[in-house]
């Protein structure tokens, strides 16, 4: 992803924590928020409450009515105990159980002013616990959305503080995914499962509670198929957490792919490469097709497993509580009850299996975003940091080492000085240690052994910011964003006047071809560049560098994109630019460097030879041999050994 990076580093992004750890570090990050969830919690405790009551109440409308129509139909004007005295005496003793049980009058009919008051109990008891439920979720939402967007935050303060070895190591489609699909549906699933959640729990002990106020034998068939459920939901949900992890690793990998393919559209066409492109992503999209289809298959099991083992229950309570209505050992308006309870029982039971999908896919998602936040980050700023007296842009490299890997030596005790207003230009062969070289100007990379002066102040005491305010640098590959091409130039400083963005523009000849353009400096370009050509695009990335004014002048290969003619003039304008100003460029185009006051030759990590162009060209070294190769020698023998 970054030119200079460790070659054939292998992403950091790939291993995803056990589901248990990632999901109380997730609780823990909803416990930020203790007031509001404690107000949640009371809402959500409330509700269920006066649900979970409601039922009863409403088994007491039902003996009303049962009372009624049983007390009509015994003769008026004799008690209750007479009654039931009288059925027995016609050998009706199940019938004289079940209404000595009953608060019946004998000869009287339905009580409806009764009834009514409570029915409007229970329109009462729901409504009271719509509010609250209400209440529950919206501050829930608040909860879920608030710690959903400070992990944003931080995801996205962490990759400013991430060092450039991750980027090297890591694909970017991947990355991209982490940040914005698996934050989504984080989101998506805390909002669609928390409240739920609880709401299942809580109303799973409230119903249990009012269960064995009724009947524990009934209660006790209720919950038999409690332990079964939850073996299953265990056995399920261990096979489908597998396959949810890798779902989001295959999105991640598919996107990077995606990307990858959209970015070097032009590259693929050109070589021809499409059917091998579209291969790729076929494998990889299969791959997440098979992840996604067991996951969801095998979650999608726990719901008619536990619907299933629930139906089971109900036709057992069914039969034994109306056995005991019969005996008069319970009223009817009491199994009612709890043939409603049971049946909600097992629904919670429903929703937190039918939850367990959407459970382990936000927590998936946590375990990616976890890993990000859990990177190594670069070394952080000195306490007490030091700045130079002077800004000449004085670099000394002394005795630095640096590798990438720590059994892969690339710099070995390298020494070099670049006095101020010096144009040093690093030419050789790729792989040689250049980009690498001014990387660890910039502080990019944390050097291993040596030291790094800037105007006289070791570059680990001064603060990054610092340090890169003094340095202004332009990459092989332009950077640009969707804005205006005023916008991009003037991003290398926001204070600056639209006069000095105009001088930039002119000094790096940017001003001739944007007058071309019909809306001149206000013509709109894309992050890649649509409307301008690469070379155009390379200039406006200088003309941004030259507004930054800065001391130190990093070009890695800054002028590969442009055609002779503007390398001419590019030239011209960076001998202007050089005065007070350090500059360092690497080159493989040995004609831009011709007029550099120190070329520095590099092999293997090591400065091999130090001079000017005619110097080195005498010495008949490794710069000769270079030269020679690009300009005289014949085509056969380029790969010659150099």
């Amino acid at each position: 992803m970054t030119r200079g990076g460790p070659p054939g580093a292998a992403p950091t992004l790939e291993k995803a924590k056990s589901f248990k750890p990632s999901l109380k570090r997730l609780v823990r990050r909803l416990g930020d928020h203790r007031g509001k969830m404690l107000v949640v919690l009371g809402s959500i405790v409330g509700s269920v409450a006066l649900t979970a009551y409601a039922p009863r109440v409403l088994g007491d409308a039902t003996d009303e009515l049962f009372a009624g129509v049983v007390g009509a139909r015994l003769p008026s004007g004799i008690s209750k105990e007479q009654a039931v005295e009288g059925l027995r005496a016609k050998g009706q003793n199940t019938f004289a159980d079940m209404v000595s049980s009953m608060d019946v009058i004998p000869g009287h009919g339905v009580d409806f002013t009764a009834v009514g008051r409570i029915l409007a109990t229970v329109l009462a008891l729901y409504a009271a616990s719509a509010v609250l439920g209400w209440l529950g979720a919206y501050l829930l939402n608040k909860v879920v959305v608030g710690t959903v967007t400070k992990l944003r935050a931080e995801v996205e303060s962490k990759i400013h503080r991430l060092p450039l070895s991750f980027y090297d190591a890591s694909a970017r489609g991947d990355l991209l995914s982490r940040v914005t699909n698996d934050l989504d549906n984080l989101s998506q699933s805390l909002q669609q499962t928390i409240s739920q959640l609880l709401n299942s729990l809580l109303m799973v002990v409230a119903i249990l509670i009012m269960m064995l106020t009724i009947s524990p034998l009934l209660s006790l068939i209720a919950i038999a198929t409690v332990p079964v459920a939850a073996i299953a939901t265990a056995l399920i949900a261990k096979r489908s957490k597998p396959h949810f992890v890798g779902q989001w690793t295959s999105t991640g990998a598919l996107n990077a792919q995606i990307e990858e393919a959209f970015t070097g559209h032009e590259l693929v066409t050109a070589f021809g490469r499409r059917a091998e492109v579209e291969r790729v992503f076929d494998d990889r999209n299969e791959k997440l097709f098979a992840s996604s289809w067991r996951a969801q298959f095998i979650s999608g099991i726990v719901m008619p497993t536990i619907m299933f083992l629930g139906n089971l229950n109900y036709v057992a309570v069914a039969v034994v509580g109306g056995l005991r209505v019969a005996s008069g050992q319970l009223s009817l308006g009491e199994v009612q009850a709890f043939i409603q309870y049971s049946r909600q029982f097992t629904q919670p039971l429903t929703q937190i299996g039918s939850m367990f999908n959407l459970m382990q896919s936000g927590v998936a998602s946590a375990e990616r975003i976890f890993d990000v936040l859990d990177e190594d980050e670069e070394q952080p700023d000195p306490a007490a940091p030091k700045t130079p007296a002077v800004d000449e842009g004085h670099i000394v490299f002394d005795d630095v080492s640096f590798r990438y890997r720590a059994d892969q030596p690339l710099i070995e005790n390298l020494s070099l000085e670049a006095k101020p207003g010096d144009m040093i230009a690093i030419v050789g062969p790729t792989g040689a240690g250049k980009t690498t070289l001014v990387n660890l100007i910039m502080r990019f990379y944390e050097i291993d052994g040596g030291t790094i002066f800037v105007d006289g102040v070791d570059s680990s005491e001064m603060t990054r910011d610092d340090l890169r305010e003094r340095t202004g640098m332009v990459l092989q590959d332009s950077w640009l964003f969707g804005g205006t091409i005023y916008d991009n130039i003037a991003y290398g400083d926001p204070a600056a006047s639209r006069e000095d963005v105009m001088e930039a523009a002119w000094i790096s000849h940017v001003d001739h071809f944007v007058r071309t353009l019909p809306d001149g400096y206000d013509t709109v370009i894309d992050d890649e560049g649509g409307g301008v050509s690469a070379g155009e695009r390379q200039l406006i990335t200088i003309a941004r560098a030259f507004l930054a004014k800065p001391t130190i002048l990093i070009l890695d290969e800054a002028t590969s994109s442009v055609d002779t003619r503007t390398e001419l003039l590019i030239g011209k304008a960076m001998a202007n630019l050089r005065k007070d100003r350090t500059s360092f460029v690497i080159a493989h185009r040995l004609s831009t460097i011709r007029n550099a006051d120190l070329i520095v030759v590099m092999e293997n990590g090591r400065i091999v030879e130090q001079g000017d162009h005619e110097s080195l060209l005498e010495r008949r070294g490794a710069y000769f041999r270079l030269y020679n190769a690009q300009f005289s020698a014949p085509i056969e023998d380029v790969d010659a050994p150099v």
